[in-house]
């Protein structure tokens, strides 16, 4: 090939050259694209210089090093020392070191060090520099070409002595190798990269914390706001049962409707008032209804939200609460379970455990006035709360909101009736009557669940058996009709059951029977449940020595028919309810003639005492057991004839019981209703009773019949 030729190649490839960069690095800054673009040039007009093609190699190995390797590989330009080292460095750049053969490379360098600073060509055909090394035509790497060379089918020529002649590479003198820094774009995309990570992760968790609404569990200030106000308030008129406590707080509606009438002679209407009351007594009632009755601002907290996962949370909460109740004063704050807050405290305690209750008696009666602020606490547990909380000036007035009475029940049914349909033969007084002991919320449980028994029955209204059904339920638990029982076990129960039941008619001063069933509810086989005549709030001795009477009645008649050695363990609930009762009369009610009034605790008494109450609680309960085997002795015919009544009918009221006893209770005569169920025959004309899966009428005795009836 000529030197014409290869010029003329020489002259296109450099000015293919020249197009690349302009192309390939437009992102550069300007300066460093013309610097390229003006080494380029030079390089390709002087390809026979050794020193020109290092600096621009040195120059376009820091952005395209696989661009080096390609150019040297081709041959076509001088090369020497300082162009090895280049083409080291891109080679290690791009990670093609490993395909290169070692030994041969090493050889290489040494023949071009050995040579000086050779100016081979590579592509032709000999040494074109004054060194002693030679030019060999064997191609770059000799006999062997490299994996690029071999997939391009194109072979490099020549040069290979003056790479083998280059200084270095020992180990008296070793190449230094350095990566190459990543480019301007490289930068810019990364930096790009990772904070739009960032920030979809970011978004991602914000969009999490609100929805699951983490952001007060987390501590994060939110802002307190009233109650919004309803459409239909809650006045004094929807909270029955509790007159007492409704007279009691108007004070505090009168104060927030016109507090100057409260105020112009100097006195003050008391800051906190607590409501105190077993559970479901409608105190969260009365305070929504003050502030319905008020018409004023109505903030509600619970206890348990205060404390969070952050020391401090509590503390903090408070002061917003009350930051925001005094731009809206006059208003109410009510707490509900104020005992998870006003705790009493302990000097043993952590003192974080008391940040938010110090915290919260400050902003009640601190340094800072909270004038028209009515806060309203609500507890089941008034003893459980410090006494700095509930002194003078913070919450000084205590309402007790107990449970109804028979008057306040019947208010409370009739309440919840009102948007329920009733039957005719429906008597809430006489529900009412049936119930002490209930607060507002079982007795409206008690007319849910009567609602939902009618409706499932498909019934247009609610009859008096759904309330009874409801009624028991409650009382007793639910009946366990898919129980499978044996003859000899249903006999028994049934002479157990009676047993009660007998004591309860015969013994003085013992409560009426509301209904005696052999049917299983709960974990009990049968049952026998008193309810006396009217509310009590106490019981007298004898009430109660009748009661341990009525507890032995079961075992007593258990023994009377089967005889001492036959006698079951359905007693052992008897015998717990008769021994706590007996021993609560010796040493808590003061009710024995040895001990005296005196009230004894476990933990205190010596060992002598301890003997002396156990002797007479075996006296009390031996004593009972005899007066119940005396009363079944005395009616042992009325006994058999109220089990074998049990046994056929399986569930009797109080009154079906005592004319079971008398034998004068008539056997259930059954009709076909229109369904072609069989039901009682004595139903109301044009009136079909509530029945059951089996056709028999709820609230009235089940009846089982032979297979040949």
């Amino acid at each position: 090939m000529s030197a014409c030729t290869v010029f003329a190649r020489g002259k296109q490839l450099a000015r293919a050259m020249q197009r690349a960069p302009a192309r390939r690095w437009s992102f550069l800054p300007n300066a460093d694209e013309r610097r390229l673009w003006r080494l380029a040039e030079e390089a390709n007009a002087r390809g026979h210089d050794p020193e020109i093609q290092a600096a621009y190699l040195r120059a376009l190995g820091r952005v395209r090093p696989a661009e080096v390797v390609a150019r040297v590989e081709a041959g076509k330009y001088a090369t020497g020392e300082n162009v090895a080292k280049e083409y080291v460095k891109a080679l290690v750049a791009t990670g093609a070191l490993d395909r290169v053969k070692l030994p041969q490379l090493l050889d290489t360098m040494g023949k071009a060090a050995k040579g000086g600073e050779g100016v081979t060509r590579f592509g032709g055909g000999g040494h074109a520099g004054g060194g002693s090394g030679g030019g060999t035509g064997g191609g770059f790497w000799g006999a062997a070409a490299s994996p690029l060379q071999g997939a391009g089918g194109a072979a490099a020529v020549g040069g290979a002595a003056a790479l083998k002649s280059a200084s270095g590479g020992g180990v008296a003198d070793p190449i230094h190798v350095a990566l190459a820094e990543p480019s301007t774009q490289s930068q810019i995309w990364r930096a790009v990269r990772v904070l739009g990570t960032t920030f979809l992760v970011l978004g991602f968790l914000g969009v999490i914390i609100e929805e699951r609404g983490m952001a007060r569990g987390m501590g994060i200030s939110t802002e307190m706001l009233p109650e919004p106000e309803l459409a239909d308030p809650t006045t004094f008129d929807d909270v029955k049962g509790c007159d007492e406590a409704k007279a009691e707080l108007e004070e505090i509606v009168q104060f927030l409707r016109n507090p100057a009438s409260f105020t112009r002679l100097g006195g003050k209407l008391p800051k906190g008032v607590l409501l105190m009351g077993p559970p479901g007594t409608g105190k969260t009632l009365l305070a929504r209804a003050i502030a319905g009755e008020a018409q004023r601002p109505f903030f509600y907290a619970s206890g348990s939200e205060f404390e969070e996962m952050f020391v401090g949370v509590g503390a903090k909460r408070v002061r917003e609460l009350f930051a925001a109740a005094k731009q809206s004063a006059p208003c109410i704050i009510f707490i509900d379970e104020i005992d998870a807050i006003g705790g009493k405290r302990n000097p043993k305690d952590q003192r974080f455990l008391t940040m938010t209750l110090n915290q919260f008696l400050v902003e009640l009666d601190g340094f800072q006035s909270s004038e028209g602020i009515i806060v309203i606490g609500a507890t089941n547990f008034p003893e459980s709360l410090d006494k700095a909380l509930v002194r003078p000036g913070r919450f000084d007035r205590h309402v007790v909101v107990p449970n109804p009475d028979i008057r306040g029940r019947t208010q409370i049914l009739q309440c919840h009736t009102k948007r329920i349909p009733l039957d005719d033969d429906v008597n809430l007084e006489l529900i009412a009557r049936g119930t002490p002991g209930f607060s507002g919320a079982e007795l409206a449980n008690l007319v849910n669940m009567a609602a939902l028994k009618a409706a499932i029955e498909d019934f247009v209204a609610v009859h008096m058996s759904h309330l009874e059904y409801a009624k028991d339920k409650i009382l007793m638990g639910a009946e366990r009709k898919s129980a499978v029982l044996s003859d000899e076990t249903r006999e028994t129960t049934a002479y157990h059951e009676g047993g009660h039941a007998l004591c309860c008619l015969y013994t003085k001063e013992a409560f009426p029977v509301h209904k005696a069933t052999i049917m299983p509810r709960g974990q009990a086989l049968g049952m026998v449940s008193q309810l006396p005549s009217k509310d009590m709030t106490s019981m007298s001795k004898a009430q109660m020595l009748a009661k341990l009477d009525v507890c032995m009645g079961g075992r007593a008649a258990e023994e009377l028919i089967y005889g001492r050695d036959y006698v079951t363990s359905g007693a052992s609930s008897d015998f717990q309810q008769a021994t706590d009762l007996a021993e609560a009369m010796v040493t808590q009610y003061g009710m024995s003639e040895k001990l005296g009034q005196v009230i004894y605790d476990k933990q205190t008494e010596s060992t002598e005492t301890r003997a002396l109450i156990e002797t007479e609680v075996r006296a009390l309960l031996d004593g009972s057991y005899e007066r119940a085997m005396r009363v079944l002795k005395m009616h042992e015919a009325e006994l058999h004839r109220l089990a074998k009544a049990l046994l056929v009918h399986e569930s009797l009221t109080g009154e079906q019981v005592r004319l079971a006893v008398k034998g004068e209770l008539p056997p259930p005569v059954l009709t076909e209703n229109v369904q072609g169920k069989a039901v009682q025959g004595n139903a109301a004309a044009g009136k079909t009773p509530p029945t059951d899966e089996k056709g028999s009428v709820l609230g009235a005795p089940n009846v089982t019949r032979d297979a040949d009836s």
